[in-house]
């Protein structure tokens, strides 16, 4: 089984050429998972599967073998059972064409139950005897690769090769004759390993299946409070260096039920600006399109519109705190009730740059005058408003 650890390592490290297909679709959110973050979560997978693993049930193993002056005797192993397992150390390494995890210098507990019988010409009837017995497992290496691909806008992981090899066993025999432990390691040792090797294989291939049809199961769209929502499909396949993996999703805001037509620049992946200095665990970069579609939609929603009548000087808001300013007012609507009616003319642009976001707003202001219960406007202000903040790292 070494061979195959060997292999699953190789074939991702040394790969010279993928198959890489680009999507028509646009992605306006990049996250970043570095090396670091790649450590936590193979750090999390492994206590993860280490706890889905024990306790694991084995088949059992039986074999006749034939013993001198005995003769031949049936053994019977049963109940053989995977009940502790540590893993020493590990590590991930990200290639073009996948991921590759290993788990050397792991160890595993395991306990069975035994069982012989044989037939001599001197003794009419079967013997038999059973105990019990503890197995040592050591030097255990489990590597995995592992295929991260874009399926219909969903992330989909498949096993690309799997291996388990045990490289040394010691058994404990609770009683029995003083032969039978040399034929039990004789015999059963290989089984043993082999049961070992390939019930953790198959258990780790369940869990990825298990896994691929969580990241199968995340959903396409985020409702965003009623009326919009956020689409999280992703685009392209991830991008896997030896530093990172890196995702595109399309990230774009849109209203319900609402089909999408991208009019945004697609910048691409050389503007992307993911920071520098110490690695973080995980980045997210958003470009300014993300923004703007949530303007867009909140926009034709008629959500940027507001009626004022409410502020801490009332009397701003009355034709009588206007009478010496502006008396024409005061003349034709005496002591009557002002609103501000505020809408947004147009989508708000937002322009992100580094370390900066900004927006430009184009705001109406009317200003009614309330005579009667009857709304009348009697001015109207267009603004252009600036919006400049800087984004200060922690």
């Amino acid at each position: 089984m070494a061979p195959t650890i060997l292999f699953i390592v190789l074939s991702l490290v040394f790969t010279l050429s993928s198959t890489h297909i680009q999507s028509s679709e646009e992605g306006f959110i990049f996250v970043q998972i570095s090396n670091r973050g790649l450590d936590f979560a193979k750090d999390v997978l492994i206590d993860k599967a280490v706890s889905s693993i024990v306790p694991l049930q084995l088949p059992d193993i039986e074999k006749s073998v034939k013993i001198p002056v005995v003769g031949k005797v049936h053994v019977l192993l049963s109940n053989i059972t995977i009940y502790h397992v540590d893993v020493a150390s590990s590590y991930i390494h990200t290639g073009e064409t996948g991921i590759v995890l290993v788990a050397s210098g792991a160890t595993a507990n395991l306990s069975m139950a035994w069982q012989y019988s044989y037939r001599t010409w001197l003794v009419p009837v079967a013997i038999t005897d059973d105990g019990g017995a503890s197995v040592q497992v050591e030097g255990m290496e489990v590597g995995l690769a592992a295929a991260l691909k874009n399926q219909d806008g969903n992330l989909k992981l498949s096993v690309l090769e799997c291996g388990c090899h045990v490289k040394d066993i010691s058994i404990k025999l609770d009683g029995g004759a003083s032969w039978l432990y040399q034929v039990v390691v004789n015999a059963f040792e290989g089984k043993i390993a082999s049961a070992v090797e390939n019930a953790i294989s198959k258990k780790i291939r369940e869990g990825i299946i298990k896994l691929d049809s969580l990241l199968q199961s995340i959903p396409k769209e985020i409702p965003v409070y009623r009326t919009a929502v956020l689409n999280v499909t992703f685009v392209d396949n991830p991008v896997l260096s030896n530093s990172s993996i890196e995702f595109e999703i399309n990230g774009l805001v849109t209203a319900k039920d609402a089909v999408l037509v991208s009019n945004y620049n697609h910048k691409g992946w050389k503007d992307i600006f993911f920071g520098s200095g110490p690695a973080k665990m995980i980045q997210i970069s958003l470009q300014q399109d993300v923004f703007n579609s949530v303007s867009l939609v909140y926009f034709d929603a008629d959500y940027m519109h507001w009626i004022v009548d409410k502020i801490p000087d009332q009397s701003i808001l009355n034709t009588a705190g206007w009478r010496y300013i502006v008396p024409q007012l005061y003349k034709q609507y005496p002591d009557d009730d002002l609103n501000l009616n505020i809408s947004v003319s147009s989508p708000p642009i937002i322009k992100v740059a580094k370390d900066v976001i900004g927006a430009i707003i184009n705001l109406d202001v009317t200003i009614d005058v309330v005579d009667g219960g009857e709304v009348i406007p009697v001015a109207c202000i267009s603004l252009v408003h600036l919006i400049e903040t800087s984004v200060c790292k922690s």
